[in-house]
């Protein structure tokens, strides 16, 4: 265990939290007897900020430190610092970030200020023997993995980010210095690091923002925007309210207007609002590549530069684009974006040519763009701030579903917002087309940042590696990850937990118990078979007769019960099932509409019942699934055609009310048996169970008692108690376990069965093969070139049936078009490639590993094999970007990931002596290594 301690530094709004932890029996200084040295490594011509003057008190200590601030407070002066002292000590230092888009831009950041830099990604190798390397953390991960010299003259190595290494202990022990952006509370991050360098880990942590922000609400159709989150961080609930009257009231109405007025969008009134106002330069978000085209589109007739800035936009685009061949130079990204940028309107987002990337980042940060339509990636990695940030939309689309962003996300981006010694204040606009609660905006708006939780999960690129490395075994690297440092790190809470409520549970003291629990025992059963009864009572043959207009009907959702309302129509539909997260075949259901009273939530699309008094009712026409009707009555009402009006719905519910108040024992229920004519044998059965345990209910000694419902309730406290403890207790016992070494020894497995190891879990020839993969899956390339399948593949074909495992997981629309020439050619070979995976997922299957064998066998796309195919063999890149609709950027970065696996299958091909393919590999490199897919970075 590690000791530590913690301590407030300065007062006020720049005042930072400073934590150290400590090596058990450390003699450890304290922090504040170390002051800065007379003569620093680097100085600065401004006053450093307490959390800079600690972090920097650390570094000349050589202790590692991890520092957290908001975006643009000035982490980069730390890692300056940490490099300035490297150097003048005469170590080497490595900068690490998490894509290489960042490191281009950091090694020419650092190269201007230090000279001594160089640059290793997996596309570009500059300098590689300089003092201060900046790499990516691919890189480093393979540096660690093979012990490599560079590892033994690091004094300090600087994440951007933070990332879980992995190092030998061969490796001499260097300092860590970490940058993240601002996180909840004080992450106990050291312990990790600390633990494994045997000295101390400091973390200096602010919530200090340099330039405040000022967060407004932009009601689509309303009138204007609302202040709603000023400067001081306070929360303005009256201007809150009159935005969403605004867009309640007249949103709909001027926003239908709106689309028959030609050349006008509210996007477009909003960038002119800014301009007018001096707002800019702006980021536009959008979670759409399609939506930021879009927009700039529609701004595009409005004029934001002088005639000098365009005079040094278009020189700067031509120096730019003058690497590229004529051909190139006529695609429709480099020939269409200039009148844009001209304009001062600039477009980001992962489809571009990363030219055109570079040069629009460039001519941002230089000021002469003045609105930016970016996807959040530009937040993400790119240090380029503007004074204002403007959300297209509170929601996104994950991959899964369309929900609101969450606060951490809200504060990524909006935390972009306001230049540091430029701007006053950082001005941060929401549109928004839909209503939401206080309490949901106030979440989003000044909610804290997402906890930072492990990503780590393990590999068998990572294991096989880990085991031919002396000294370190992968049970070694586990034991000492972030994730298990973190599972650990509940086991004081979850015990304090379980002590708890066993307490709570022991002084639940019932009388009489025994008979309380016979009874609650009794009600639990009679529930139980109900619950058959009903999804026998609400299979489609059965129930769809008696789902007329005005039928009276219960509707519970889980928890949720929304209780009595009436049916208005049915259909059946066709909706896609889910297996593993993925869409499937579709089957059909049935959707019943019904009038139900549920809550008013205009945060929630979803209806939520009436579960408060304080909630706001609304009578609702909601289509529901029709295993969702606990309960279907013999009570059918009239019911109007048209229940468009509110007025009409609450005179159904109004004879509803009245329908209930005529049955007080309760609404008579259709038999199933004599009414439903339900005849099976399994449901007289059920009937007849329930009714015996009626009857055993109603004969109980409880039943009549005045006290049974206050005594079921302490049961039922008791009885969730007791099945709290014995949950917190299962989670203390996987907390003391290590964290995904169950998955580790079926992993290894599933190494011995293919033969890639030893049953000694020594590394064989297959092994050492999979060792050099990890841009693709390293199992099945592996078993593909030991089965030949490269072998008598022409170099054209080889590369494009390596594309299939960079891209992400094949769509099932993609197998309704028609073959490609390729894909005909090599229908043999993507057979065989499926049936080594079949295999590879029985063998998983086998070892207990969680694998979908159809899932896995089917997860390789194909749309790209033509397109590589014809690349590969000298075509041009405005030929074969007609053969697919991806973005020209898309596919870029496609080939970019296609050259790293080609390097890897070289040193694979190495690994097994075969020459021959060796040089097809080499000779694929060479064919797709050229013209715009490869064109240098601006930033080198």
């Amino acid at each position: 265990m590690a000791e530590g301690s913690r301590n407030i530094i300065a007062t006020g709004a720049k005042a930072c939290t400073h934590e150290v932890a400590l090596p058990q029996g450390y003699n450890y200084i304290p922090l504040k007897d170390t002051p800065l040295p007379k003569q620093m490594a680097k100085e600065y011509p401004f006053t450093l900020d307490p959390f800079q003057r600690e972090a920097i008190r650390c570094i000349e200590r050589s202790e590692s430190v991890l520092v957290s601030a908001h975006t643009s407070a000035g982490k980069t002066v730390v890692a300056e610092y940490a490099i300035a002292l490297s150097l003048r000590e005469g170590q080497r230092v490595i900068y690490t970030s998490p894509i290489k888009a960042l490191s281009n831009q950091k090694y020419r950041e650092l190269a201007e200020e230090f000279g001594d830099v160089g640059l290793m990604t997996g596309d570009t190798t500059i300098n590689p023997t300089a003092s201060c390397l900046v790499m990516t953390t691919e890189i480093l991960r393979s540096m660690l993995y093979r012990g490599s010299e560079i590892m033994r003259e690091v004094g300090w190595l600087s994440l951007m980010r933070f990332t879980t290494c992995v190092t030998r202990s061969a490796v001499p022990s260097f300092s860590y210095l970490t940058t993240s952006t601002t996180s909840s509370s004080p992450p106990p991050f050291p312990t990790p690091f600390n633990l494994r360098s045997g000295s101390p880990c400091h973390v200096v942590y602010t919530n200090y923002r340099p330039t405040p922000l000022q967060h407004y609400l932009y009601p689509q159709g309303g009138d204007g925007l609302h202040l709603v989150v000023d400067e001081t961080g306070a929360f303005r609930e009256d201007s809150f309210m009159k935005a969403m009257m605004s867009l309640s009231e007249g949103g709909a109405a001027n926003k239908q207007r709106s689309k028959h007025q030609k050349g006008k969008s509210p996007m477009r009134s909003m960038v002119r609002m800014i301009m007018k106002r001096g707002y800019q330069p702006c980021i536009v978000f959008s979670f759409s590549k399609r939506d930021c085209e879009t927009y700039a589109m529609q701004c595009s007739l409005e004029d934001f530069t002088t005639s000098e800035e365009k005079q040094q936009i278009e020189m700067i685009f031509k120096n730019a684009i003058d690497i590229l061949s004529e051909d190139d130079k006529q695609l429709p990204q480099v020939s269409q974006v200039l009148p844009l940028l001209l304009k001062g309107i600039g477009i980001h987002h992962g489809g571009l040519l990363p030219l055109i990337k570079e040069v629009i980042e460039i001519l941002f940060g230089e000021g002469l763009l003045k609105v930016l339509f970016a996807t959040e990636t530009f937040a993400m990695g790119l240090n380029m701030p503007a004074r204002t940030v403007v959300f297209t939309n509170a929601r996104k689309y994950d991959g899964t579903e369309h929900r609101w962003l969450t606060s951490g996300e809200y504060i990524q981006m909006s935390g972009r917002a306001g230049r540091r010694g430029l701007d006053d204040r950082g001005i941060v606009i929401l549109m928004m087309d839909e209503k939401v609660e206080p309490t949901f905006a106030k979440q989003m708006l000044q909610g804290q940042a997402d906890q930072l939780n492990s990503a780590f999960h393990l590999t068998y690129n990572m294991v096989l590696n880990l085991l031919r490395v002396e000294e370190v075994n992968p049970e070694y690297m586990l034991q000492r990850s972030f994730r298990q440092f973190q599972n650990s790190q509940a086991i004081p809470g979850l015990e304090a937990k379980i002590a708890e409520r066993q307490r709570q549970h022991d002084e639940i003291v019932i009388e009489d118990e025994a008979k309380v629990e016979e009874y609650y025992n009794i009600r639990k059963q009679l529930e139980s078979f109900g619950e058959e009864l009903r999804t026998l009572i609400t299979e489609p043959q059965t129930i769809v007769p008696f789902l007329q207009p005005g039928r009276v009907v219960e509707v519970r959702d889980g928890e949720q019960n929304f209780g009595w309302g009436i049916v208005v129509d049915f259909k059946e539909r066709a909706v896609k099932s889910k297996r593993n997260g993925k869409n499937q075949a579709e089957e059909k259901q049935i959707v019943v509409t019904t009038l139900l009273h549920v809550a008013s939530d205009a945060g929630n699309k979803k209806p939520r019942p009436i579960s408060t008094p304080t909630d706001k009712g609304e009578y609702k026409v909601t289509p529901v699934l029709l295993p969702v009707l606990s309960q279907i009555s013999k009570v059918r009402l009239f019911l109007p055609k048209d229940l468009s009006g509110a007025d009409k719905r609450r005179a159904a519910f109004n004879a509803l009310q009245e329908a209930i108040r005529r049955f007080p024992e309760g609404l008579p229920l259709l038999d199933p048996i004599e009414d439903m004519k339900i005849s099976t044998d399994y449901a007289r059965g059920l009937v007849g169970k329930i009714q015996t345990l009626e009857t055993r209910l109603f004969a109980h000694a409880l039943h009549e008692s005045e006290k049974r419902d206050d005594m079921m309730a302490l049961f039922v406290t008791k009885v969730r108690l007791r099945e709290l403890v014995s949950s917190l207790k299962k989670d203390l016992k996987q907390s003391h376990s290590i964290q995904q070494l169950d998955e580790l020894k079926n992993m290894k497995r599933v190494l011995r069965r293919l033969q890639f190891t030893t049953n000694d879990d020594v590394i064989e020839l297959k092994g050492r093969v999979a060792c050099e993969v990890s841009t693709g899956d390293e199992l099945l390339l592996t078993e593909l070139m030991f089965n030949g399948i490269f072998n008598e593949l022409s170099m054209a074909h080889s590369v494009a049936l390596l594309s299939i495992f960079i891209l992400g997981t094949a769509n099932s629309k993609e197998k309704e078009k028609e073959k490609s020439p390729v894909e005909k050619d090599l229908t043999n070979t993507l057979n065989q490639v499926q049936e080594n995976a079949r295999r590879i997922a029985r063998v998983s299957i086998d070892t207990k590993l969680d694998v979908d064998m159809q899932s896995y066998a089917e997860q390789f796309p194909v749309e790209m094999l033509e397109v590589v195919h014809d690349w590969a063999q000298g075509r041009k890149f405005s030929e074969i970007c007609e053969k697919t609709d991806m973005f020209e950027g898309s596919i870029i970065r496609a080939m970019r990931r296609l050259e790293e696996l080609l390097k890897q299958m070289i040193a694979a091909a190495k690994a097994i002596g075969n020459t021959e393919l060796e040089n097809k590999f080499a000779e694929g490199v060479t064919a797709i290594r050229r013209d715009i897919v490869f064109a240098p970075s601006l930033y080198l």
